[in-house]
């Protein structure tokens, strides 16, 4: 919990964090109450909160109802500030039309095997059929490796091909030296291993890094069990920040890790 000397940023994941998995990730819904609890840490923030996340921006503003938040859309390869400039990096186009022709053409093969299509991004998810993910994986590495100005992203059942160079590490680490994220102490949830990046951006900046869930091996130092545990413990946040109290007694330790992790 934020003691009264400290002034947090905070920096969420949405999926297996913030939202449960869905195997269609178009048939997600976020409720009134998380939109409410997520504006009032934005404001008690002064603005210093932040969604980072593989769904790009349009797919994030349909979600959470065009938020004015500062976004972080497609692993970072899209960025909406606070003050609602933007800045999208650049990609080869011809690159990007190789990446989707073969992408296409990969699932269109596969069995079991779900399209989403992201523009610039694109990733194929088996959670309809989990058997199917050591075969995704294969082939998506070897579309992978013809590639040019794309890499692969594995996740959570899920192969996604992503611009070379992008990751949330990088874009939290922007969003840190820009106000208002500047200067305070950066705290980040995420439950895959997209948010790895993220976690050593934060423990490098000695901030906090929260996994959602049980996957090893991981850099975060806190962990939470589900996207449920986390909206709890983000009232709670938003109490200790809106009535100035001091929670920290209600830590405790996870022995997970050789003790190495600790539930926030």
């Amino acid at each position: 919990m934020p003691r009264p000397d400290q002034r947090w940023s905070l920096f969420l994941d949405v999926d297996g964090c913030l939202l449960e998995f869905a195997d269609d990730p178009a048939a997600v819904r976020v409720s009134p109450a998380l939109r409410a609890l997520l504006q009032s840490l934005h404001d008690q923030l002064g603005g210093a909160l932040a969604l980072v996340s593989g769904r790009g921006v349009k797919d994030l503003d349909r979600l959470f109802d065009t938020p004015r938040w500062a976004l972080g859309g497609l692993h970072g390869y899209e960025l909406r500030y606070g003050d609602g400039r933007q800045r999208e990096l650049a990609v080869d186009p011809g690159d990007q039309a190789r990446m989707r022709a073969a992408v296409q053409a990969l699932a269109a093969r596969l069995d079991g095997v779900q399209l989403e299509d992201k523009q610039h991004a694109m990733a194929l998810h088996c959670r309809r059929a989990p058997d199917r993910l050591p075969a995704l994986r294969e082939a998506a590495e070897a579309v992978a490796a013809g590639l040019s100005g794309y890499e692969l992203q594995p996740g959570n059942l899920v192969m996604e091909f992503k611009p070379v160079g992008m990751d949330k590490g990088r874009a939290v680490d922007e969003l840190m030296s820009l106000p208002p994220f500047a200067g305070r102490t950066p705290v980040y949830l995420g439950d895959d291993l997209t948010d790895e990046h993220a976690f050593e951006a934060v423990n490098q900046a000695g901030g906090a890094s929260v996994r959602v869930g049980q996957r090893e091996p991981t850099r975060a130092r806190f962990t939470l069990s589900s996207p449920a545990a986390v909206q709890a413990w983000l009232e709670r946040v938003r109490d200790a920040l809106g009535h100035g109290q001091d929670l920290a007694q209600g830590v405790s330790i996870d022995a997970d890790n050789g003790g190495g992790h600790r539930k926030p």
